[in-house]
C-alpha cells in the first residue's frame, strides 16, 4: 500500500527544482495559482421579522502546473477548498472540505488523439460530522476515505475548449476508522478497509469563456467496474465565475456525485458566493 501511494504522489506532484530550471525555456513549466475568499455575514438586532445571525467563510485555491515538451505533455492540477458556517448560537460547522489532485501525462502522436497516463486523488482536510439537535457523530477524516484512480488510454481534444479521455483504470478506496460504507463490502463477513476495483474510466473537461467577464469550467469523470450500469460512479463539478472587478468575483458551483457503494441516491451540492480573488502567479 505504501509503495502504491508513493507512486501516485510522485506522478501527482511535479518536482519544483525541475520547474525552476526549465521556467525560461519555451517548453518549460507554466504555473497558475488562483485563490478565492468568500465571506457571508448577517446579523439582527431587535428585528421584528425574525431571523438568526449567520456567518460563513470559504477559501478555494486552484493550481495548475503544465509543461509542453516536443512529445510529452504533463499537466498537474489541484483544487483545495475549506470553509465553515455558523448559524445562530450553534458552533461553527464545516460546509466545504475537499482536496483534489490530478496529473495527466500525454504522449503526442497525432493532432487529435494521443495516448495518456493519468492519476487522481480525492480526499478532505479534516474530520466530518453528521449533526442532530443534541449531538454530532464523526463519519470521515483525512484519507478516511481517500479515493485514488490510475488510468491509461487515449485522450482527444476535438475543440480548443474541450478535452476528453477514455481508458482502462484501477480505483482504490482507502479507509482507516470508517470502512463502512466507503470500502467495506457488506456481502462478506470480513471488515475491509480497502476497496480495489478494475474497470473503465472516462473524463471530459470544458473550459469556455461565455463573455468578457464570465467563464464556465466543467468536468465530469465516470468510472465503471463493468459489473452493471447501475454501478457507474459519477463525479461532476461545474463552476461559473463572473469577475466584477480585478479582485471581486461571483462564483456559482454545482457538484453532483453518484457512488452506489456510498449511497443509492445521487448527492448534490451547490453554492453561490461573492468574494475576493487573488492570482498568486
Amino acid at each position: 500500500m505504501r509503495f502504491m501511494l508513493a507512486g501516485i504522489l510522485a506522478l501527482l506532484i511535479p518536482f519544483t527544482g525541475t520547474a525552476q530550471e526549465t521556467q525560461s525555456s519555451p517548453t518549460g513549466w507554466i504555473k497558475e495559482a488562483v485563490g478565492n475568499l468568500n465571506i457571508t455575514q448577517v446579523s439582527f438586532s431587535n428585528w421584528t421579522q425574525g431571523g438568526e445571525n449567520t456567518f460563513a467563510w470559504q477559501i478555494i485555491v486552484n493550481t495548475k502546473f503544465s509543461r509542453k515538451g516536443e512529445k510529452l505533455n504533463w499537466t498537474t492540477s489541484g483544487k483545495f477548498s475549506f470553509g465553515k458556517a455558523k448559524l445562530g448560537k450553534s458552533q461553527f460547522r464545516k460546509s466545504v472540505d475537499e482536496i483534489k489532485l490530478e496529473s495527466v501525462l500525454t504522449y503526442r502522436l497525432g493532432k487529435h488523439v494521443n495516448p495518456f497516463l493519468a492519476a487522481t486523488m480525492l480526499t478532505q482536510f479534516t474530520d466530518g460530522f453528521v449533526y442532530t439537535d443534541t449531538s454530532r457523530t464523526k463519519i470521515s477524516d483525512f484519507l478516511d476515505p481517500g479515493y485514488f484512480t490510475q488510468s491509461v488510454g487515449l485522450a482527444a481534444a476535438p475543440f480548443s475548449t474541450m478535452k476528453m479521455r477514455l481508458g482502462f483504470a484501477f480505483k482504490e478506496t482507502v479507509t482507516r476508522n470508517f470502512p463502512a460504507p466507503y470500502a467495506d463490502d457488506p456481502a462478506t463477513p470480513e471488515l475491509e478497509t480497502i476497496r480495489f476495483e478494475v474497470g473503465m474510466n472516462s473524463a471530459m473537461e470544458l473550459s469556455q469563456k461565455l463573455s468578457e467577464t464570465v467563464r464556465l469550467e466543467s468536468k465530469v469523470a465516470l468510472f465503471s467496474n463493468l459489473k452493471s450500469l447501475k454501478e457507474v460512479d459519477v463525479n461532476w463539478d461545474s463552476l461559473i465565475s463572473a469577475s466584477i472587478s480585478r479582485l471581486v468575483n461571483v462564483n456559482f458551483n454545482f457538484r453532483l456525485i453518484y457512488d452506489r457503494n456510498v449511497s443509492p441516491k445521487r448527492q448534490i451540492k451547490q453554492s453561490l458566493a461573492v468574494g475576493f480573488t487573488y492570482t498568486f502567479f
